[in-house]
């Protein structure tokens, strides 16, 4: 396994569609998930998508921990039949994801992007959402998510589609250096 080269903002394979992956079992695509795994681990990141390590792939990896997906949904209220769309999720790869959204409400959200070091943005998602998607083992993944979960999917579909989340946000006043969050929530 390697650490690969995470593209920055800028790189044009951040702004191009990403391809389908016609063989999920090859084996230069297991050793690309691989490696986007160790990636994301070693960048301290929650999610990560192949453009984002200049492969022009649709695949993604990510997780929620606990912890993070506790705070989120308490902070948005989600009571006790929506524990299983906000609970942790285990760390998931997904090849050729597809979504629908359930729930069209936008939540407002802090994102940040291993692409867009040091910095954070609020970017309005939908609520509740159904994705699905092959996983590393061949076999198809189908889980509903709200909260936080929803948001890292939502974020790294983006990046299939050649999107980054400065290009959802509705207010750039809200694009901050992550170094400032405090301030800027007790200002707000």
């Amino acid at each position: 396994m390697s650490i690969l080269k995470i593209a920055r903002m800028g790189h044009p394979v951040l702004n191009q569609t990403a391809q389908r992956v016609s063989h999920p079992s090859d084996p230069a695509v297991q050793r690309l998930i691989a490696d986007m795994i160790e990636t994301m681990e070693d960048a301290g990141g929650t999610g990560l998508a192949a453009p984002q390590v200049h492969e022009g792939l649709r695949i993604m990896v990510f997780f929620v921990s606990g912890r993070r997906a506790g705070a989120e949904a308490k902070r948005l209220g989600y009571d006790q039949d929506d524990l299983p769309a906000t609970a942790a999720v285990p760390l998931t790869v997904l090849i050729n994801p597809e979504f629908e959204i359930l729930d069209g409400h936008l939540e407002e959200g802090w994102e940040g992007c291993l692409s867009i070091p040091e910095l954070m943005g609020q970017v309005p998602r939908p609520a509740r959402i159904r994705y699905r998607g092959i996983t590393a083992e061949g076999e198809e993944l189908v889980r509903e998510a709200a909260g936080f979960h929803a948001r890292v999917f939502l974020h790294e579909y983006d990046h299939l589609d050649g999107i980054l989340y400065p290009e959802r946000m509705t207010d750039l006043k809200k694009l901050i250096f992550s170094s400032e969050i405090a301030y800027y929530q007790e200002n707000v």
